[in-house]
């Protein structure tokens, strides 16, 4: 699944491929989803993780504390996805490009002023 926006994921996952690619029953997927380490919404009425979420065999280990934040911040999984993906002046890119690349402490500094 693709998404078409200029800024937002360019692949979305169903759940069934996230357990694929995990190697993990659909029980434990919707844990993962439960204990914040993979955030989904709806599209098209089918749950959905972007593709950037998983880190080879396993979630992006920096996103369930950085979506926990955002949680208590008052953000849902749609806005948790789009401020990822949203160019965050501070940082100078979307916040997925550092926690990608393993900079989850200026994600999370600029993530924690937003409360």
């Amino acid at each position: 699944m693709t998404n078409s926006d200029a800024s937002g994921p360019n692949e979305w996952l169903t759940l069934p491929d996230v357990g694929e690619i995990l190697g993990e029953t659909p029980g434990r997927i919707h844990r993962l989803l439960d204990e914040r380490s993979l955030i989904s919404v709806r599209r098209d009425g089918v749950r959905v993780v972007p593709a950037e979420f998983i880190a080879g065999t396993r979630p992006l280990p920096s996103l369930r504390g950085t979506a926990i934040l955002l949680q208590d911040a008052g953000y849902d999984d749609e806005e948790i996805i789009d401020w990822l993906y949203s160019d965050e002046p501070e940082l100078g890119h979307p916040p997925i490009q550092s926690l990608v690349a393993g900079r989850k402490a200026e994600v999370r500094r600029v993530a924690a002023a937003l409360r």
